[in-house]
């Protein structure tokens, strides 16, 4: 069958690989449609994942398909079924899984080779994070369920309250579905962007008020002023993995608020806060990390209900021979937030 493989650094091959075959509680999926995301921008420049993934590797991992082969004792599957299958599954019995931080899972087991005519779903994904599509949702919307389990997982941890006001610095893929959920949940959203195709998108995903970076613009300064009294939001998301955002998270909340630093830096990297800041006016910094079992069914929810703009999200396809194209693209700053790679051509129902 072929298959994306990265072997390092901007180094993706398409190749023929051996066809996969379903073990004892393990699914094959016939792929229809496989979903471009940040992460998979991020891996591909730096050639490696520090949680997921080491070349040389199968790549990808947001997709959906229908079922193609069953292994033994699998019953809660047939071929033929339309299905969603998360990238990871926690084992449920760990220190963090027992204290429902199932994404810090000890033996949480990752799955990657979306970029496939085929796709392997170990068992236990089978069994704790693979979903059945409803008639009527394309493959293509479903495939959205990772990347929103995501952000549904971090907007979750920081607990806001309907009308409070999130600063989203990052207005690509996973920075505009944090905008649009935050608008879902009921908070006044202030997006903070860089290019000018990004302040109309940001607009789109329910940002009320969009700062662009600029030379002569304080960004801080400028969410600031767009608060009362210029005292800061209450929630501010880092979404773009570069220091300088986070820096600007910190200054941008008010007291009292939280920060979330969401965006991944590449390892080795380094932050200087104000700590004097950070004590006194109380501020909680957190992190998130990946998704769990139960974002995931939240995330598939809001696609399925119709509720999450699937189709504002997914903006080009393009067939699986030019993956590369696509990454290549994506890296030149192009304005797509999401392509659907399409191995066979039949993404659509």
């Amino acid at each position: 069958m072929t298959a994306a493989v990265l072997h390092g650094r901007e180094d993706l091959r398409i190749e023929q690989v051996p066809m996969p075959k379903a073990g004892a509680g393990e699914i094959v999926v016939r792929v229809h449609a496989a979903l471009t995301c940040g992460t998979d921008l991020k891996v591909y420049r730096r050639g490696y994942h520090a949680r997921m993934l080491k070349p040389p590797i199968p790549f990808g991992h947001e997709l959906a398909g229908t079922v193609h082969q069953v292994g033994r004792g699998v019953a809660a599957f047939r071929a033929g079924d339309r299905v969603v299958a998360l990238n990871s599954a926690p084992c449920g019995d760990c220190y963090y899984c027992r204290h429902n931080q199932e994404n810090l899972c000890d033996r949480l087991i990752f799955n990657n080779g979306a970029y496939a005519e085929f796709l392997l779903i170990p068992a236990r994904i089978v069994a704790k994070n693979t979903l059945r599509i409803p008639t009527g949702i394309s493959f293509e919307h479903a495939a959205l369920t990772e990347a929103l389990a995501c952000v549904v997982h971090g907007l979750d941890e920081c607990q806001p309250h309907s009308g409070d006001t999130v600063a989203i610095i990052g207005a690509g893929p996973i920075g505009l579905m944090f905008m649009h959920l935050a608008e879902l949940r009921g908070l006044n959203v202030i997006a903070v962007v860089k290019r000018d195709e990004q302040v109309a998108a940001a607009k789109r995903f329910g940002a009320s008020e969009v700062v662009q970076i600029h030379p002569d613009i304080d960004p801080v300064a400028a969410v600031r002023a767009l608060t009362p009294q210029r005292r800061g939001v209450d929630l501010a998301i880092e979404a773009v993995a570069k220091p300088i955002a986070w820096q600007w998270a910190v200054d941008m909340v008010r007291k009292g608020g939280t920060v979330n630093f969401f965006g991944g830096p590449a390892t080795g990297t380094k932050v200087e806060l104000d700590t004097n800041r950070v004590h006194y006016n109380n501020i909680t910094l957190r992190s998130s990390f990946h998704h769990t079992p139960a974002a995931a069914r939240k995330a598939f929810d809001l696609i399925v209900s119709g509720q999450f703009r699937s189709s504002d999200t997914i903006t080009s396809r393009a067939p699986l021979s030019e993956l590369n194209r696509v990454f290549r693209r994506l890296m030149n700053r192009a304005g797509d937030i999401k392509t659907a790679i399409i191995p066979w051509g039949d993404a659509g129902t």
